[in-house]
């Protein structure tokens, strides 16, 4: 059993008896140590006394005025956003029911906390998921999840790339601001070394994932390529799946997502392209995905350079077709994953619990 993502809080949330995350002090005191609401020298003496009496009791209630009594806007803010998540996380009782409440299937959602407490809750309830998982491909695709990927095409291969490891890389070197300076003055840097994940770095990975967050975290790329095209002369191709295939590994992932918040067993699976003239069913698993997907199905033409930014599809189907919908009962669901024109992949995996053709009941 690894130990992998410390600083997720996984350990200080308390499960119940479905498996879902109970928060607890322990956990919410870990988001008073963020920088955004950890103290600092200029924190005036209200602000100092408001952390003081969270870190004791976190649960505590926070009367107004003793939010308007920081001097700092920035301050007010951060503790203002923070309580209203507390609070909610508090009434939900369960990290699960909280993040189901920000994202209703009727679409009648408000989201009005940062990106950032989300993708902490995803980040705690995968950890929470793959506790007992000894395959790094499918931990390094779960960061996908929560962390913004950086899409790049070499020598024919797809790699994925977490988006601010690779882009200090290429603004600085992999040094960081702080190892510019160090450099500056002359002392010894160690950048940010780039590796595309394998079966022969996979314990430096699990030794990465039990660090501390800093500047030398998420530095493997994951290889998305799914199927490796062999030229056999003849005009004859030969087309092999790779065994250690990222787009694999993050459907595994997507299982469990789905049977963890839904209760419903499906089997996701890459394809490489939608061939099914009953198609009836889709969902992206980002925004541009989705408009894409809906493009296509309307029969509407897509440009090429859009297409190619098409990452991967996949066929999700329901282990029990009773539970759909009875019109699409027993029809596949295709799923798009994209990057923008910019590269850049965020993927909601929100969308895989919202738009799934669930019975009303179950919805």
């Amino acid at each position: 059993m690894q130990n992998f993502w410390p600083s997720s809080g996984f350990e200080q949330l308390q499960p119940t008896a479905r498996g879902w995350l109970q928060p607890t002090d322990d956990y919410l005191r870990l988001f008073l140590a963020r920088p955004e609401l950890a103290l600092v020298p200029e924190s005036c003496e209200a602000e100092c006394a408001l952390h003081a009496a969270l870190a004791a009791s976190p649960s505590r209630p926070v009367a107004p005025g003793e939010l308007q009594a920081l001097q700092d806007a920035d301050a007010r803010d951060n503790y203002a956003l923070f309580l209203r998540f507390r609070d909610g996380l508090l009434a939900a009782g369960t990290l699960e029911a909280y993040y189901l409440g920000l994202f209703p299937r009727d679409g009648t959602g408000r989201v009005d906390i940062p990106p950032l407490f989300i993708d902490l809750i995803v980040q705690a309830i995968l950890r929470s998921l793959l506790a007992d998982s000894t395959d790094a491909y499918e931990v390094r695709a779960a960061e996908m999840l929560f962390r913004p990927q950086r899409i790049s095409t070499e020598g024919g291969r797809v790699l994925s790339g977490d988006l601010v490891v690779i882009d200090m890389f290429h603004e600085t070197g992999g040094v960081g601001d702080f190892g510019r300076f160090l450099a500056e003055a002359g002392a010894p840097v160690r950048a940010i070394e780039l590796q595309v994940l394998n079966d022969g770095n996979a314990a430096a990975y699990w030794q990465e994932t039990e660090e501390a967050e800093g500047t030398g975290r998420h530095r493997f790329l994951l290889d998305l390529t799914h199927e490796v095209n062999n030229e056999l002369g003849h005009g004859l191709v030969l087309t092999l799946v790779r065994a250690r295939s990222g787009l694999k590994a993050l459907a595994g992932v997507l299982q469990k997502w789905v049977a963890h918040f839904l209760c419903i067993a499906v089997t996701i699976r890459p394809v490489q392209k939608v061939d099914d003239e009953a198609w009836r069913w889709h969902l992206g698993l980002d925004v541009e995905a989705t408009a894409l997907l809906n493009d296509l199905y309307e029969g509407r033409e897509v440009e090429p350079a859009r297409l190619q930014r098409l990452v991967s599809l996949f066929r999700l189907d329901f282990a029990d077709p009773r539970e759909m919908r009875a019109d699409v009962a027993g029809k596949p669901v295709y799923l798009g994953l994209m990057m923008d024109a910019g590269g850049v992949l965020r993927l909601k995996p929100q969308n895989l619990l919202v738009n799934l053709p669930l019975p009303p009941a179950a919805s």
